[in-house]
């Protein structure tokens, strides 16, 4: 195959109402990271808290795989979906892995 070939094979399959457009993909948000010792998580129960290295408003990571592929803020859903959390994109990659 010669490389116009390659690349039109490669962006027929992601235009919308492709069937590669239905295949759902799961998305990881990272809100943060722990580093308890092994004594501290040994000794931790139900309503134990564990501290983490952001805060609340500090933006989350968007992962594809290992690939980070966007950030956003945490926020929570109004109306029918009152309580549930979503995340508003704020920075997205123009090449994943490369924010």
């Amino acid at each position: 195959m010669d490389e116009y070939q390659t690349t039109t094979a490669r962006s027929a399959g992601t235009e919308p109402g492709t069937p590669f457009a239905q295949v759902p993909v799961e998305v990881m948000v990272c809100v943060g990271t722990a580093r308890p010792s092994v004594r501290d998580m040994l000794a931790m129960r139900a309503e134990s808290v564990l501290p983490l290295d952001r805060r609340v408003e500090d933006p989350v990571e968007l992962y594809v795989g290992d690939r980070l592929i966007a950030r956003g803020e945490l926020e929570e859903l109004d109306g029918d979906e009152a309580g549930q959390l979503a995340v508003r994109l704020i920075e997205v990659a123009d090449n994943p892995g490369e924010l």
